[in-house]
């Protein structure tokens, strides 16, 4: 076994894992995992630079997790940054700050390195499952991107698209710096709009409609799938390799984007930092369900945080 550490920075969180990995066997046995709402990539798509607040909040996490690593005794450490401070014009500040606290240099990887990382991590331990059949389209709905990856044991064809909760819901439910509640049907017409355009861009490089089994990720997917399963909490055992049918997706969409921020904050199993996003989250998942004609999505709750353990093991 070997211990690693991993930490993926997107748009909306930055998530911490811990675990012993052996690769002989394919079985990574966490440690620690963890995950703190920072929305480094507030205002991103509006100003092209990444918020001092916003950076401070990221900063602050970066510190808790280095203690983490430190107590755990991690032998190798990577840091990958995804879309967010891809797209920043001042992505030196965020780089200097992580350098100075966690000791290594956040890796800014293109979108077709997020895909790959998010394949092996929600399907590496897929294989053997005789009532998944192949290809799978893993789906990874983030805050900035969605990735969107086609594959048997290795990646066939992966494209990331400009189509994540955040980016979605800044764009065109906040206006005056507040938040749509609920959000008109012109501005969901509109998002559904931006998707709709994001998935024939997708459908350039990747045979969605080929895949047999769709793989869901990310915080959207999990927050549908927890409330499908009607959690009094989030429970990452039951939310993992949950299944969740169209017909539920599409009533749960509805119901988010009807419904009020106190509404939806109500929820039993709502993470407070994805109380405003959730509902372009769902669309995003919806949407490509409707487009590859999905009768159920496949919920990992291991993803690209998974893809860069291995990787680093």
């Amino acid at each position: 076994m070997t211990r690693v550490a991993a930490i993926d920075c997107g748009t909306n969180s930055i998530r911490l894992l811990v675990a012993d990995a052996d690769p002989a066997t394919g079985e990574l046995v966490d440690l620690d995992r963890r995950m703190t709402i920072v929305r480094l990539g507030q205002g991103v798509d509006r100003t092209g630079r990444l918020a001092p607040d916003a950076l401070e909040r990221t900063f602050a996490a970066c510190r808790e997790y280095a203690t983490i690593v430190k107590d755990h005794g991690a032998e190798r450490l990577r840091f990958v940054a995804t879309s967010a401070s891809r797209d920043a014009e001042n992505r030196d500040d965020f780089v200097r700050g992580v350098l100075d606290i966690l000791g290594v240099e956040p890796e800014v990887i293109s979108g077709d390195q997020e895909a790959e990382f998010s394949f092996t991590g929600a399907t590496k331990e897929l294989t053997g499952r005789d009532d998944l059949a192949k290809p799978y389209l893993v789906v990874d709905i983030g805050g900035g991107s969605t990735e969107f990856v086609v594959g048997e044991d290795h990646v066939r064809a992966a494209r990331s698209v400009d189509i994540g909760c955040v980016r979605m819901t800044e764009r065109h439910l906040v206006h005056d710096g507040v938040v749509s509640d609920p959000p008109a049907p012109e501005q969901v017409e509109a998002i559904r709009a931006d998707i709709e355009a994001a998935l024939d861009l997708a459908e350039e490089s990747v045979p969605l409609r080929e895949a047999r089994t769709l793989v869901g990720l990310a915080g959207s997917v999990t927050t549908i799938a927890a409330i499908a399963l009607d959690l009094p909490e989030y429970d990452s055992e039951a939310i993992h390799h949950s299944r969740v049918s169209y017909d539920r997706v599409r009533e749960i969409t509805e119901r988010l984007l009807s419904a009020t921020h106190a509404e939806r904050a109500a929820i039993p199993s709502m993470h407070p930092g994805r109380v405003d996003v959730i509902g372009a989250g769902a669309l995003v998942l919806l949407s490509v369900m409707e487009r590859i004609g999905a009768d159920e999505v496949v919920v990992s709750e291991h993803d690209i945080l998974d893809g860069i353990a291995w990787s680093v093991a």
